[in-house]
């Protein structure tokens, strides 16, 4: 039986793999921390909300307070961390909180640099930095992934489909590769 000091080392070190990245950081999907208690998947995660209004609540139960009301389906959030039913999730502007399983979708949507203040950006025809520009999306367009290499994104829309470069998309990690 190990000793008391080796069973306390190995649970610390749990709880620092299964706690995940600090606020602000970004880890890559080759980084994932854990894995979701209730559905097994990755955490932290990126999904999309599947409704039109998602109730954002202070903690993991219809009594909790709703601390905000999202609007927009499609946008793309952030989970990390898992309670039965219910996703602690982040949003780009860094809100958390939590919502119903079933108020969010596996689909892959993105926004567009959310925080660029210089203007539209290129979205290109081919993942290459010197292929044709096929329309300039302003920060904060949403747009679906329909994939990425790493380093690449394509993104759609109702009037765009090209690719952008994944550091200016807010609901990709940095180097994730998506099929």
């Amino acid at each position: 039986m190990p000793s008391l000091a080796a069973r306390f080392l190995s649970a610390l070190l749990a709880v620092g793999l299964i706690a995940g990245p600090g606020v602000g950081h970004r880890a890559s999907a080759a980084e994932a921390i854990g894995v979701g208690s209730a559905s097994g998947l990755p955490v932290p995660r990126y999904v999309s909300l599947k409704s039109d209004r998602v109730n954002l609540r202070e903690g993991p139960s219809k009594d909790h307070r709703t601390s905000w009301v999202f609007q927009r389906a499609g946008l793309p959030v952030e989970i990390t961390a898992e309670s039965e039913t219910w996703r602690r999730i982040r949003d780009s502007d860094g809100a958390e909180g939590w919502v119903l399983h079933s108020l969010l979708s596996g689909r892959r949507t993105a926004l567009v640099a959310p925080w660029w203040k210089q203007g539209p950006l290129p979205l290109l025809a081919k993942p290459e930095a010197k292929a044709e520009v096929v329309a300039e999306l302003q920060a904060g367009v949403l747009g679906n992934v329909k994939s990425c290499t790493g380093t690449w994104c394509r993104l759609t829309g109702s009037r765009f489909d090209g690719w952008i470069q994944q550091d200016k998309l807010w609901g990709v990690y940095p180097n994730e590769k998506v099929d």
